[in-house]
């Protein structure tokens, strides 16, 4: 019966045992942070039901420190642009090691949305060269991951803190257009490559070991060659699409000045050609008048001077029929009176 009693107890402390591993591996995350170093959490919320209140619990002296707090050793600030807010602890001291959560608090009910236990000690179990790093979209970024000597033989992991999802060490984990890989060296450290960045894979992660992790901020920026080259395509497409609209209006322009000096033109013909046929019939009335002016208007002519006839009879004797009349030609005297131009004067001397 005490051998039963024995195996008994022996299996509830088995069972314990392994509860409290299995809540420390699969629930509680261990933070290991070097005496007197720092270290920034991410606390993430929904981002559909956004919470009225957020705060930084510590279960050593049951403080909360709510958002957009500043102290000394410790800052809580809220980013509701990226639903999270972010918890730094700076000059951490072995008095700090103890549990910590983040707690939202919607309607008075509070929820934890994460909690870990923090340790401070000589040297971090799991450790990086540096909490944020950034790279190219569309390029690479790499992280190496250091664990101590106790942790070699432990599964290791990259995870993204928002959704928990993990990528595990020998395992290539492709999505879209970026893919993680994960290779240990066996001895202390493994190395995390992620290609094809988007930008939606800026965020919060984490390195592990084991239940050991350490927070790593990573940034993906847009790439300002590729952005400047988009950005002058679509400058020079709207530099033409600008050029070729103020062609088609110069060209619109340019055809009502044309049909307007068109018909400039063809009133200036209409206006010569009438001009033209009224100067030809003015013309022609001009000469026939002139011809008429010739035709009708008298000449006159200086006549010289007149010849006068006068007529001597001969009274002869001898012939009994007849008398002679014989005329003679002599110049009429200067004051006489002038006959009409042309005109002949006859002297006729009769018979007595």
């Amino acid at each position: 019966m005490a051998a039963y009693t024995k195996v008994f107890y022996i299996s509830i402390g088995f069972w314990l045992i392994l509860g409290v591993e299995c809540f420390i591996g699969g629930f509680h995350h261990v933070l290991t942070i070097k005496s007197g170093g720092s270290v920034t959490i991410p606390c993430h919320y929904d981002e559909k039901n956004p919470p009225e209140k957020k705060y930084w619990y510590s279960d050593i002296d049951k403080s909360k420190i709510y958002t957009n707090t500043s102290e000394e050793n410790l800052s809580v600030i809220d980013h509701p642009d990226q639903s999270l807010f972010t918890v730094t602890m700076r000059n951490l001291q072995y008095k700090d090691t103890g549990d910590y959560s983040c707690v939202v608090e919607t309607e008075g009910l509070s929820a934890i949305t994460y909690d870990l236990y923090l340790r401070v000690q000589s040297a971090p179990d799991v450790s990086v060269v540096s909490s944020s790093v950034s790279g190219h979209k569309g390029g690479n970024v790499s992280v190496q991951c250091f664990y101590s000597s106790r942790y070699q033989n432990h599964p290791k992991q990259w995870c993204r803190y928002k959704d928990q999802r993990c990528y595990t060490v020998g395992r290539t984990d492709t999505s879209q257009n970026s893919s993680v890989q994960i290779s240990d060296d066996g001895r202390s450290s493994f190395t995390v490559l992620m290609t094809g960045l988007r930008l939606s894979d800026s965020g919060w992660f984490f390195c592990s070991a084991g239940e050991v992790m350490n927070p790593v901020h990573l940034t993906v920026i847009e790439d300002k060659r590729r952005s400047e080259t988009g950005i002058s395509k679509k400058n020079d497409k709207t530099e033409v699409t600008e050029e070729t609209q103020i062609n088609k209006e110069l060209q619109s322009v340019w055809l009502l000045v044309s049909a307007a000096l068109l018909q400039l033109l063809c009133l200036a013909g209409v206006f010569f050609t009438w001009r033209w046929k009224q100067r030809s019939k003015q013309d022609k009335h001009q000469i026939i008048e002139k011809n008429d002016s010739r035709t009708i208007d008298p000449i006159y002519c200086e006549p010289e001077d007149p010849v006068i006839y006068n007529t001597i009879n001969d009274e002869c004797s001898n012939d009994p029929i007849k008398d002679k009349t014989y005329s003679t030609i002599g110049d009429a005297p200067v004051n006489a009176a002038k006959p009409p131009a042309g005109a002949v004067i006859y002297s006729l001397v009769g018979p007595h």
